[in-house]
């Protein structure tokens, strides 16, 4: 069937005759990589034998962990030289980057044998966790200055929104043994001497004292196998902590929602569908110990402040009592006893409040919005218990507190001017926003608009509030592309589960600094980050200095995040990542993570644009990419460009095209069609997605859907997901005039029709033969009962979920007709980063360029 379909759609045109010789669907194989069924890890150098298999080899994988008493402390050998990922030479510009390279796993980590206490294969923190820039590294300052490679760890301690969907193993026996002197967590890299009675820190060389409970099962009065603790076995666990890990009580989750009622936002339907989102998301808001308490704040030129009653013994409902408040200057709480409310206590009520709240405000005539005096108002309410609060906005807070200002001015949009308009135009934002940090208050900004919003501005609450800036440009609940993706994201977001009064630190072996720390939260000294509320949809970056040299064969870096879960059980996450260490900058450049290195410039580039402007954020990014191409022509690639080519090794092949991504993506483009609002939301999420969401919001995905193989489109049996199709690289030349295509970068997703597109395709993926039927723009696939209409949807709604990924941003589905709007159009070819487009070099203008400045 799917043969027939083919030919049908290719109305004559010849599917088989590529010029590479390759099967629709199939990746083109990559000239200079490892032949197949190498065991080489694609993208990676062929060794002469497998350095991973040999070092678990030698840690006895297949043995079963043993008790003490029949497996003695393993020994301590001495350190034998370990066999490093080798230097393997490609030529960017004869072996073009093929897109299915992106999806391959970053350089193994090479430790020498015996690293750590236990064979577990567990024993290494895994990269959807912790990531180096660098998988080996240097010794010293000076090498790690020569490389002009960045050291950073990129981190993001939760995959998941919901705790049931992750597997970290939880220790719940309240045994935590911690570094006398650097209080760093014990981890299976850590040496147990004295027949196991103490420990040696791998961080700072301190011999500690094994806790006496260590072997003891408090529980069940028995010894336990202290090689089966999930903290010697596991580099990614969570401990329960005991009560000196506490400031204060656990508080409760309290939710307190600051709804715009003016009128943009009654008319445009966000008061009633956000209303109705958090009616029907009651059962989904975390309240397993019942504490959870909710609020709800009304804005528009006034404060609308509401009480509700508990609800009656017999189910009787109450009506709630509305308290205006018109002092902007000091707004004061009249009647504070009320206004937070349990939800165990009073559903009903809270039910019937909800139900009625549209109506409370349709007739209203007011334009005006005081969402700063409301913030101020919100953070009096809850700050002595701490809590998130949820703003939805439709209006510019234009009166009482940080008011601003329309100054959007498209004359400035491309020019050296823009700048000034992602800068904040109210520093109410950013010292109120240090103050609800410090009051354990987290700022969560839900912005619609249809006009200016000034975002700049506001996404300083989120940002040192450890919060976030969700922005809906143009969204109007009357369509139901808009309805759907905000409620249906609303909801998750209420549902997911934060931790409270948390705070990152990450600690490392003696030699090595946390120098930098990027991400939303508020750096509360040298070292300690604070995050009011722990988000789950959010990662961080930190730079790392060397100061000494590092004499070990391997480091070892820490993150822990101390914070309040959802049900009030204070815990530690903890994630402990070994590296090894290397004199040479052959074994530097041949264990770099391109992904990694890529995320670590986004956060420079977001900071470098907020500070210095737009033109210095790109200028910066070319200049990096310039330094890191000549070091390696320079130091490894004996200053030989060998026949106009761009050298640079196997495992950073990608890190130009990213380079050229990010400097295109819709943040730092250089373009004047950007709204300021646009272009600020973007740096906001350059600045806080996790590392597998970023690359594709800078590369998006590409996929074929008119030829796709058999299986795409249907779940498989072995892994129980969908299949998609191979990826294609971001250029109009895979682009048939026939054919259909989709287009995802994680915000928008775009199906795009060719004009010769035949019949039989529209009918059976749009239920129509007519091309001018078919709507263009925002849209839903509609359901057609033929199994091609099946396996489109099934790739369109696998490629949009990212909830498995830990986010809530469901991407909206634009229809593009290659012969219709042209706006659209240019849209989404702005999005296929290899070509020219909106003043912007095409990939082979930009490899030319690179390697002109690399020559010179």
């Amino acid at each position: 069937m799917a043969d027939r379909k083919k030919r049908t759609y290719a109305a004559g045109y010849d599917f088989g005759a590529n010029a590479a010789g390759v099967q629709p669907g199939q990746p083109a194989p990559m000239v200079g990589m490892p032949p197949p069924g190498s065991n080489v890890p694609m993208g990676m150098p062929p060794a002469p034998a497998d350095p991973l298999a040999q070092q678990f080899g030698q840690m006895n994988l297949n043995q079963p962990l043993q008790s003490p008493a029949a497996q003695p402390l393993p020994p301590q050998q001495p350190v034998a030289a370990t066999a490093m990922n080798q230097l393997y030479p490609s030529d960017l510009m004869g072996q073009p980057l093929q897109a299915f390279e992106l999806d391959q796993p970053p350089p193994p980590i090479i430790l020498p044998p015996n690293t750590s206490a236990t064979p577990s294969p567990f024993a290494n923190c895994p990269p959807s966790y912790m990531r180096s820039t660098l998988n080996c590294i240097p010794t010293t300052h000076s090498l790690l200055k020569k490389s002009r490679l960045p050291f950073a760890l990129t981190i993001n301690p939760y995959l998941a929104l919901h705790d049931n969907e992750e597997n970290v193993p939880v220790i719940a026996d309240q045994v935590i043994s911690r570094c006398r002197r650097c209080r760093a967590y014990i981890n299976p890299f850590v040496t147990f001497l004295d027949h196991g009675h103490r420990w040696r820190c791998n961080m700072c060389n301190l011999t500690n004292d094994v806790p006496q409970a260590f072997d003891w099962d408090a529980s069940l009065q028995r010894s336990v196998d202290r090689w089966q603790r999930s903290e010697l076995n596991h580099s990614v666990c969570e401990f329960v902590a005991p009560q000196e890990y506490m400031v204060r009580p656990p508080q409760p989750l309290v939710y307190l929602f600051l709804l715009d009622v003016s009128y943009a936002s009654v008319t445009n339907g966000l008061l009633a569908t956000s209303a109705r989102t958090i009616l029907e998301s009651l059962d989904r808001i975390p309240n397993a110990d019942r504490r959870t308490r909710l609020g709800f704040i009304a804005v528009d030129s006034s404060l609308h402040y509401f009480a509700i009653p508990k609800d009656g013994k017999d189910g009787e409902v109450a009506e709630p009592s509305m308290l205006v408040v018109s002092d902007l200057d000091e707004p004061f709480l009249p009647t504070p006893q009320d206004l937070l409310v349990q939800l165990s206590e009073c559903r009903a009520n809270v039910e019937h409040f909800l139900e009625k709240l549209q109506s409370m405000f349709q007739d209203t005539p007011i334009t005006q919005s005081a969402m700063g005096s409301a913030l101020r108002a919100a953070h009096k309410l809850i700050s002595p218990i701490g809590g998130k609060v949820t703003v939805l906005s439709s209006t510019l807070p234009n009166v009482g507190f940080g008011k601003l200002e329309q100054r959007e001015n498209k004359a400035a949009l491309g020019t050296s001017k823009e700048g000034a308009l992602l800068q904040t135009a109210n520093s109410f934002y950013k010292s109120f926003a240090v103050e609800c940090s410090k009051n354990q208050v987290s700022i969560d900004m839900f912005l619609f608009s249809t006009a200016y919003t000034d975002v700049a501005s506001l996404s300083n609450l989120p940002r040192y509030t450890a919060g976030q800036t969700y922005f809906y440009p143009g969204w109007n609940a009357a369509r139901s592309e808009d309805s759907i993706k905000f409620a249906r994201e609303f909801s998750d977001y209420l549902s997911a589960e934060i931790g409270l009064e948390g705070v990152l630190r990450v600690r490392s072996t003696v030699g090595l600094r946390m120098s930098s720390f990027y991400g939303n939260f508020f750096n509360r000294s040298s070292d300690l980050c604070a995050l009011p509320t722990v988000p789950r949809d959010q990662a961080y970056v930190v730079e790392v200095a060397i100061d000494e040299t590092i004499s070990k064969p391997w480091v070892t870096l820490q993150a822990a995040i101390l914070h309040t879960t959802s049900n009030g059980e204070r815990r530690i996450r903890v994630m402990t990542l070994a590296l090894p260490t290397t004199e040479s900058l052959a074994n530097v450049y041949s264990s770099a993570d391109a992904q990694a290195i890529t995320m670590f410039y986004s956060h420079k580039a977001v900071e470098k644009a907020l500070g210095s402007g737009l033109d210095a954020a790109r200028d910066s990014l070319q200049g990096k990419m310039v330094e890191i191409l000549q070091t390696y022509r320079k130091e490894l690639a004996g200053g030989n460009m060998g026949g106009g080519g761009l050298q640079l090794s196997q495992n950073l092949r990608a890190m130009p095209s990213l380079f050229l991504g990010l400097i295109k993506n819709v943040g730092l483009r250089r373009s004047a069609q950007i709204p300021s609002d646009l272009r600020s939301a973007s740096l906001c999420l350059l600045s806080t997605l996790p590392l597998n969401l970023l690359m594709q919001y800078i590369y998006p995905t590409f996929f074929s859907l008119h030829d796709m193989p058999d299986e795409a489109g249907i779940v498989d049996q072995q892994s129980g997901e969908v299949v998609l199709p191979p990826r294609r690289n971001l250029s109009s030349q895979h682009i048939v005039p026939y054919g259909l295509y989709l287009i995802d970068d994680g915000v928008n997703q775009f199906l795009w029709v060719g004009r010769d597109a035949v019949p039989d395709l529209l009918m059976d993926v749009f239920g129509t033969d007519d091309r001018m039927a078919i709507k263009q723009g925002k849209a839903i696939m509609p359901i057609v009962d033929n199994e091609f209409n099946e396996r489109v949807r099934a790739c369109i709604e696998k490629s949009a979920m990212k909830k498995e990924n830990g986010s809530i941003v469901y991407p909206t589905l634009y229809i593009i007709k290659e012969d219709g709007d042209p706006s659209l159009k240019l849209w989404a070819q702005t999005m296929l980063v290899e070509d020219r487009a909106d003043q912007g070099l095409s990939l082979v203008q930009w490899m030319g360029m690179l390697r002109e400045k690399v020559v010179q």
